[in-house]
């Protein structure tokens, strides 16, 4: 029997694209620095890594799919909060969907850092607060998708 799985050190010569919502900013700057931090903590050099940063997070699934050809892993970074109107279904569905459709490919990772969330109360806790930041979650779950990727592709 094999086993397969991936490693939180980065791989040399990878190179990842942070795609960042600008919509909701001090959050999503947060986790940002989140993923930043952890990109760089687990071997990234700055040269491996590019921030775009699109308008808000419906613009995050295709800009995804313009660079990923481009790049060894993409992290997608938003904030959508709840408000009076059905548009924040709208739009964490869409998100969701866009980002799950060409992660689903399974050419490289595609990872969903897009908080969804009831209240800023709730996203702020999520974005460095006190349920941690996702941001740096998405970037250690890039990095080990890419080395189990790197490792499949021997398989």
């Amino acid at each position: 029997m094999s086993s397969f799985e991936g490693t939180w050190g980065f791989p040399p010569n990878a190179r990842v694209a942070v795609i960042v919502a600008r919509f909701n900013q001090t959050i999503t700057q947060n986790l940002l620095d989140g993923a930043l931090e952890t990109l760089r903590r687990l071997g990234a050099p700055p040269s491996a890594i590019d921030v775009i940063w699109v308008p808000g997070a419906f613009e995050i699934p295709g800009t995804a799919a313009r660079l990923h050809d481009r790049y060894d892993a993409l992290i997608t970074l938003g904030a959508v909060i709840r408000g009076e109107t059905p548009h924040f279904d709208y739009v964490a569905g869409a998100v969701a969907n866009g980002v799950h459709h060409l992660a689903a490919r399974g050419q490289k990772p595609v990872i969903f850092g897009v908080l969804t969330c009831n209240t800023p109360e709730e996203a702020e806790a999520r974005a460095g607060g006190k349920a941690g930041n996702k941001g740096s979650d998405a970037a250690m779950a890039a990095v080990e998708m890419l080395t189990l990727y790197q490792n499949l592709s021997g398989a």
